[in-house]
This record gives C-alpha cells, sequence and structure tokens, in this order.
C-alpha cells in the first residue's frame, strides 16, 4: 500500500483558505458524528460493567453467550427485547444522570452507565 505525500507547505495554504474564507475563524466540515460505546454480554456478565459516557453516546450491548439475555434499567427509562447470541441492542443517552441496569432473565447480571 502506497502513502500519498503531503508537502507541509501545501497543507499550510489549505488551512490558511479556510481560514481566510471565514474571516479567520476555524470550522468544521461536518459535526462529529455521534459516540458509539460497546458493553459485551459474555458468560453472564456485561464487560465493561460500569462506564462513563458524555451525553449523546450510543451505547451498544451485544450478547456473546450462548443462551438469551436483555437490558433492562430498573426505571423503565431503557428495555431492550430479549437478544438471542449474536444479536445487538443500542440506546442512545440524551440526558446525564447515572442509569443502572440489569437483565431480567438473570438477575444477577447488572451493569451501570454514568452519563455526563
Amino acid at each position: 500500500m502506497r502513502r500519498a505525500f503531503v508537502p507541509i507547505a501545501m497543507l499550510a495554504g489549505i488551512a490558511s483558505l479556510l481560514l481566510a474564507g471565514n474571516h479567520g475563524r476555524m470550522v468544521r466540515a461536518a459535526a462529529d458524528p455521534p459516540a458509539k460505546v460497546s458493553i459485551s454480554i459474555d458468560n453472564f456478565s456485561f464487560t465493561p460493567n460500569s462506564i462513563t459516557v458524555a451525553a449523546g453516546t450510543t451505547v451498544v450491548w451485544t450478547n456473546q453467550d450462548d443462551v438469551p439475555h436483555n437490558v433492562t434499567n430498573p426505571s423503565k427509562e431503557f428495555k431492550s427485547p430479549t437478544l438471542d447470541t449474536g444479536e445487538r441492542w443500542e440506546f442512545t443517552f440524551k440526558k446525564t444522570g447515572t442509569f443502572d441496569y440489569y437483565c431480567t432473565i438473570h438477575p444477577q447480571m447488572t451493569g451501570k452507565v454514568i452519563v455526563q
């Protein structure tokens, strides 16, 4: 695989054109895509067990276990369907707070998402 070589002077010229067209303000061409964080369901546990994310982050749970599981918040703010092996479910956390969750099929399985 060949890598393209771009001279630093060319990059500086491109940057100055971008800045000049916006009165010296740096702007992004497009908004950053929302973040996604993965949690694995395996061996009757959620891994990682506790995560801290920014508001707007989407958390994706994937069942890698040999038995069905689900993801349920005790306050009913979110609840997945039953996930068979290989299935995934995602939820976007729009507000800040601490969100505990568990598997209603196996209540000993618990986890936590902290949204800042």
